[in-house]
């Protein structure tokens, strides 16, 4: 399986080019160094779901 790149899906959401994107449990450890050192993360909010996928998007201004 091929590793994601989160800076890139990071990148396009932050742009505009996707919506969201979802981080399941199993990926969270390895997408959360990349979230906190994002320059724009403080513009972008996460929601849990039930069994511990999130869901970023960027926050509505």
């Amino acid at each position: 399986m091929a590793e994601r790149d989160y800076q890139q899906e990071l990148d396009d959401l932050h742009s505009g080019k996707t919506s969201h994107f979802d981080i399941t449990p199993e990926e969270f450890q390895a997408f959360q160094p990349i979230f906190h050192g994002y320059q724009y993360r403080t513009q972008i909010e996460a929601e849990a779901h039930r069994g511990g996928t999130l869901t970023y998007r960027l926050k509505k201004r």
